[in-house]
């Protein structure tokens, strides 16, 4: 009985500590959210309290639908983010597979460079970064911002992948081999279909801070052209008024899209965490 009682102590215990987590993760998101609905008085005065019929405007979204060209920002956002998840989960896959299948002189020390990238952050390389844009001419286009992206989300793709692929069966992929199948038929077609939750789960971390970055769209991609949605959001605020109505309307059509689609790959990246917990 004593056992039981412990087990359903902690139960309780890691439920209670996962709901307030929750809470507080998603209250901010749900002050922006009900404020965005709300004259200025009313963001001020109660910021708290859910739009009723006398403070409920939706003077923010017509300023931002009047004023921004946010029908751009989004575009860029989108081609930057699923460009960006795609060669993240093409490079990051095909480095995995190639370290934890082949065994050569200096594997471990190639995992452990990879791995380097995750603990140091790219921000650090700014300086040298924006002068290889220049360099090259990619400034203010998308293509930097894809690149660098890119190489951000590569080492996190790896670490996670690689354990994955560890685990498909060594006896499939011989199968394979003495079926005539080439290495890059094996790698497409039998070991990725196996691999898919892990993938939905990198696309999933890389996604959100693709999306939702500021530093770089301002440093490398900051005209008008190829501005984030992240980035547009800022011309509401002034150095002497901000128009907070905007401000919080635009980053609520900003947040929908990275709802919606952890909505759709939720399951996928539950079954991605659940596995890699098991293995």
């Amino acid at each position: 009985m004593s056992k039981a009682r412990t087990s359903h102590f902690r139960t309780g215990f890691v439920h209670l500590a996962l709901i307030s987590y929750t809470i507080i993760a998603l209250f901010p998101v749900f002050l922006t959210v009900i404020n965005s609905f709300k004259d200025r008085a009313s963001i001020f005065q109660s910021p708290m309290a859910p739009p009723n019929p006398s403070s409920f405007s939706l003077i923010g979204y017509d300023t931002v639908l009047a004023q921004g060209n946010f029908g751009l920002y989004f575009y860029n956002s989108g081609v930057v983010t699923v460009a960006s998840i795609f060669f993240v989960l093409l490079f990051g896959a095909m480095a995995a597979f190639a370290l934890s299948e082949y065994r050569f002189r200096g594997n471990w020390l190639i995992g452990l460079y990879m791995a380097i990238g995750i603990m140091i952050p790219i921000r650090l390389g700014t300086v040298a970064i924006l002068q290889g844009m220049v360099a090259t001419g990619l400034v203010n286009t998308k293509t930097a911002l894809i690149l660098v992206y890119t190489a951000q989300g590569i080492p996190l793709a790896i670490f996670i992948l690689s354990e994955f692929m560890r685990t498909v069966s060594d006896d499939l992929k011989n199968a394979g081999r003495i079926d005539g199948l080439s290495e890059y038929a094996i790698f497409f077609r039998l070991v990725l279909p196996l691999v898919r939750p892990a993938m939905a789960t990198v696309a999933v971390f890389t996604m959100i801070p693709i999306w939702n970055d500021l530093w770089f769209p301002l440093i490398l991609a900051p005209s008008e052209a190829t501005k984030t949605v992240t980035l547009g959001s800022q011309i509401f605020i002034g150095q002497f008024v901000t128009n907070w109505n905007a401000v919080l309307a635009a980053l609520s059509l900003a947040i929908l899209p990275i709802v919606t689609l952890y909505v759709i790959f939720s399951r996928q990246l539950i079954r991605g965490i659940t596995a890699g917990a098991v293995k």
